[in-house]
């Protein structure tokens, strides 16, 4: 299918559902969370897995909880690099994690930006984080229980973003941008929404028992 499909507004946001899954979801956060972050990913030949993150998706595949990328994509909206690159790199991300025989099954994506270049020049868009858009767009088309969904990232817009959302709760990683913006991450914490904390994604493997049914296991 041609990548164009998945911009559903044919500008600055890309919504693809690869597999309609239902329940309390896995959100994650891309750049720094599941790959590598440079600095702005554009080139599919840079793409690195980080450690622990094909195994945290698989758990939740083999559990059926819902696993959902949203991505803030400000290179796109500066002007760095295209949807194709964005594109290209996410058929990158989708083959490694299917060597290790995982699978995402839906990624959101916000090109839009206050410092963007034309037509990206958006502030406050709300599929942008902090705003809740993405994750309330999964929701409404996944039918996602997002009182009981939980978002991994390592800022602390991540944190703010499943906030706004109403989802349980936010998993920071120090990963990325996290060990800089640790304090700010769990100043999120707060109004019923509770902030955890740990070294990378591997760490948040017990929040899938916890989305799946089993409080035994959480962090």
């Amino acid at each position: 299918m041609d990548w164009r499909a998945h911009l559903v507004d044919g500008i600055g946001l890309w919504r693809q559902v690869i597999r309609p899954v239902d329940g309390p979801a896995l959100f994650l956060d891309r750049d720094g969370v599941v790959i590598d972050d440079p600095g702005y990913p554009r080139r599919a030949e840079d793409v690195v897995v980080i450690d622990g993150a094909a195994a945290v998706i698989g758990a939740c595949n083999a559990r059926a909880v819902p696993v959902v990328l949203v991505t803030n994509q400000a290179g796109i909206g500066r002007g760095y690099y295209e949807w194709a690159d964005f594109a290209a790199v996410q058929e990158r991300l989708h083959a490694l994690l299917g060597e290790a025989g995982v699978v995402l099954d839906m990624v959101l994506a916000c090109a839009f930006h206050e410092d963007g270049v034309p037509p990206y020049d958006v502030a406050d868009h709300p599929w942008r984080k902090p705003g809740p858009g993405m994750l309330l767009a999964a929701g409404e088309a996944l039918g996602l229980d997002l009182a009981r969904s939980w978002i991994v990232g390592d800022k602390a817009i991540d944190m703010a973003a499943g906030r706004a959302a109403g989802v349980a709760g936010g998993f920071h990683v120090a990963t990325g941008h996290g060990a800089r913006q640790r304090e700010s991450a769990l100043a999120v914490a707060g109004g019923g929404f509770d902030v955890r904390a740990g070294a990378g994604i591997s760490d948040a493997m017990a929040l899938v028992a916890l989305l799946a049914g089993a409080d035994e296991g959480a962090p």
